[in-house]
């Protein structure tokens, strides 16, 4: 019997998969619990219906992350930090500081964990920073690190 899962079934398949399985299965164990459903035409045409919508979603996003990748990347930002002698810096610039700067560049909020830094910035200079915008972009932003005055 063809059934469309709903839900994840370990062994069987994943989410909006069509599967062909054992009618007393299906009968008895999947259908009565909204696991899955009868593949009838209906539900095989909602399916599709689904998938194109879902895949016009990520599209949209896929899209406007690349827009703000390329704002982003043509923009460096600037953060002032206290440094000492041999321009090192007396604390260190992390990825939660280049956040904070970054959203506000943008006047949005920029997740601290989206900023792809190996290890926090100790010296006074320019650094290409890996940030990831979507689950596919990654946008290099250009931070540049300064002595704040008086410093």
């Amino acid at each position: 019997m063809k059934v469309v899962l709903l839900k994840d079934i370990q062994g069987v398949g994943t989410a909006g998969q069509v599967k062909e399985v054992a009618a007393g299965y299906a009968r008895n164990y999947l259908l009565p619990r909204g696991l899955a459903e009868v593949a009838t035409p209906a539900v095989l045409e909602q399916l599709e219906a689904r998938r194109n919508a879902e895949a016009r979603r990520a599209a949209k996003e896929e899209s406007s992350a690349r827009e703000l990748a390329q704002r982003l990347e043509a923009h460096p930002i600037t953060i002032y930090a206290k440094a000492g002698e041999q321009h090192r810096l007396y604390g260190s610039v992390t990825a939660a500081d280049i956040a904070e700067a970054l959203g506000r560049e943008l006047g949005e909020e920029i997740d601290k964990r989206k900023v792809e830094l190996e290890e926090p910035i100790r010296a006074i200079g320019t650094y290409k920073v890996p940030l990831r915008v979507a689950r596919s972009v990654v946008a290099t932003i250009t931070v540049n690190v300064e002595p704040e005055s008086g410093g």
